[in-house]
């Protein structure tokens, strides 16, 4: 059931970050999705080591990192398949 959940944390987090940033992004939802399971996983992360991980009520601080993660991550996510998409292009 962990894996389920953070296939859908994952991708909820994808799309937000997509939301987030500006103009048309053009990656795939499988690419988006991975890019927000590995946002949720560096958020945690983060929150952990800075001492925010569990807190009384709903954990903000650690649901805004992990998005921060995740908005970054599908930027570099939407670069790297733009740039590789372009390279495939030029070869044909």
């Amino acid at each position: 059931m962990g894996w389920l959940w953070a296939i859908i944390v994952g991708f909820v987090l994808g799309l937000l970050a997509k939301l987030i940033l500006p103009g048309r992004q053009h990656s795939p939802l499988w690419l988006t999705t991975l890019m927000g399971i590995i946002g949720g996983i560096i958020g945690n992360a983060i929150a952990r080591s800075i001492g925010i991980a569990e807190t009384r009520g709903i954990d903000w601080g650690r649901h805004g990192l992990q998005l921060a993660a995740a908005v970054v991550l599908v930027f570099l996510g939407e670069m790297a398949y733009m740039s590789m998409k372009g390279r495939g292009r030029e070869r044909v």
